[in-house]
C-alpha cells in the first residue's frame, strides 16, 4: 500500500478536533483502499456463507455453545446495558486487540488480523430465515457506521507500520521517532473512531429491539 502525503505536521493554529481530519486528507489513498479491503472482504465472507451455508451454520452454532447467543438475547430487551456491551466488546476485543495492540508489536499485524475476522464476520452474517433477512436490513448501517470506525484505526495502524518501517519517508530521523509518530496517528484517528463506535452501538442496541419485529411484521 503507498501514499503520496507529504511528512504529516500538525500546526498549532490547527483546531484539536480538526486533526484527525487532516490525518485522512493527506493518506486519502491509503484511507480508500483500506476502506475497499475492510468492506470488500466483509462481503467476500458473506458470498462465501451464501454459496457455502453449511459454514455459516457452522459459526452460528459455534456462537450458540459459548453462550454468545443466548447472552444477546437477554440483552436485547435491555437496549442501554445492550448498547453498553457493544460498545466494550468493540472498543476492547476488537479495536484495541484485533488491530491496535498487534500492529504496535509487529508492522502492519493489525490489518491481517481484522481481515480474517472480516471474513468470518461476512460468512457468520449469512440469515438462517426470513426473518434474519429482514433484521440485516438495520444491521447493515450498524456495519457501515461500526466498519468506518474499524478502518480509521485501520488507517492508523498503516501510518504506524510505515512511519515505523521507513522513518525518513515521513521526516523522522530513526525508527524510534518513526514508532511515535505512528503512534501519535492512531491516537488522533482513535478520536472519531470511538464516536463511530458508540453511535453504532447504541443503533444497534436500539434497532434490533424496536425495528425488527415492526419490520418482520411489515414486510413478512
Amino acid at each position: 500500500m503507498t501514499s503520496q502525503s507529504a511528512p504529516i505536521e500538525n500546526p498549532a493554529h490547527v483546531p484539536f478536533w480538526r486533526r484527525p481530519f487532516r490525518v485522512i486528507r493527506e493518506n486519502m489513498r491509503a484511507y480508500l483502499v483500506v476502506n475497499a479491503a475492510a468492506y470488500g472482504l466483509a462481503i467476500i465472507g458473506f458470498v462465501i456463507g451464501l454459496v457455502f451455508p453449511d459454514l455459516s451454520a457452522a459459526r452460528s452454532a459455534s456462537l450458540e455453545e459459548d453462550g454468545t447467543g443466548e447472552l444477546v438475547r437477554w440483552l436485547v430487551n435491555t437496549p442501554p446495558l445492550f448498547a453498553l456491551t457493544i460498545l466494550g466488546v468493540n472498543l476492547f476485543r476488537l479495536s484495541a486487540l484485533t488491530i491496535v495492540l498487534p500492529s504496535l508489536i509487529v508492522p502492519f499485524a493489525g490489518l491481517a488480523f481484522f481481515g480474517y475476522w472480516s471474513v468470518e464476520t461476512g460468512i457468520t452474517l449469512v440469515p438462517a430465515s426470513p426473518q434474519g433477512w429482514v433484521a440485516l436490513i438495520p444491521h447493515s448501517l450498524t456495519l457501515v457506521i461500526e466498519f468506518q470506525a474499524y478502518v480509521l484505526l485501520l488507517l492508523g495502524a498503516y501510518l504506524l507500520g510505515r512511519h515505523w518501517l521507513f522513518p525518513r519517508t515521513v521526516g523522522a530521523k530513526n525508527r524510534r521517532q518513526g514508532y511515535v509518530r505512528g503512534l501519535q496517528r492512531i491516537g488522533l484517528l482513535a478520536l472519531p473512531a470511538l464516536a463511530l463506535l458508540i453511535v453504532g452501538a447504541v443503533w444497534e442496541a436500539y434497532s434490533l429491539r424496536y425495528f425488527v419485529y415492526p419490520l418482520s411484521q411489515l414486510l413478512l
